[in-house]
């Protein structure tokens, strides 16, 4: 049996992920962000393929991105209520990592797997931003899900799509414990 780490144990029974517009500056610098990345890419990954990569967006990144939205969205007859705010979404952020599923043509490792390591990437990611004492919140997004945004600001190929938006910073405010699932209504025990 490995060591106990009572410590992680209650990080993760803790864990809380902070409102993404309550994150300000500072943000994670360069090598405290690679920390944080090769954590993430320490998750399951079957048959070693690294069915994703991680795209930093800086600030002037993300603004660049946002303004782009309103254009968008009036092309594809998105609501303006949901265009203001995958806008503000990106325009109010300092630090967001989009984590990139990639998935790899191969015999052995169905497609599925890789996407669930992909999104394995964005909780590790999440988790270890946490950790590390930085707001972090993991959210998408109508734009994410719009191939031809995806392909013409974030250079994705035709087989990749985003898995989630990591944003970091610092935390402004704390949000309160929210309810958490009924561990008994979701829990089936299959002993024999």
């Amino acid at each position: 049996m490995l060591q106990p780490n009572p410590a992680a144990l209650d990080f993760l029974l803790t864990r809380r992920s902070r409102p993404a517009k309550t994150l300000i500056a500072p943000v994670p610098d360069t090598d405290q962000l690679r920390v944080l990345l090769e954590a993430a890419a320490r998750s399951p990954d079957h048959g070693k393929l690294e069915p994703w990569r991680f795209i930093v967006l800086t600030g002037p990144a993300l603004r660049r991105l946002a303004a782009r939205v309103p254009a968008r969205g009036a092309a594809l007859g998105i609501a303006p209520d949901k265009i203001a705010k995958m806008h503000d979404q990106l325009a109010e952020a300092e630090l967001a990592v989009a984590v990139i599923a990639a998935p790899v043509a191969s015999d052995k490792i169905p497609q599925i797997e890789q996407v669930l390591s992909a999104g394995a990437v964005c909780l590790a990611l999440l988790n270890a931003a946490l950790a590390a004492g930085w707001g972090a919140n993991w959210l998408s997004g109508w734009a994410s899900h719009d191939r031809d945004f995806v392909e013409a600001n974030l250079g994705l190929g035709p087989s990749e799509f985003v898995a989630g938006f990591i944003h970091i910073g610092s935390e402004a405010s704390a949000p309160p414990e929210r309810p958490r699932p009924d561990l008994a209504a979701i829990t089936t025990w299959v002993r024999a």
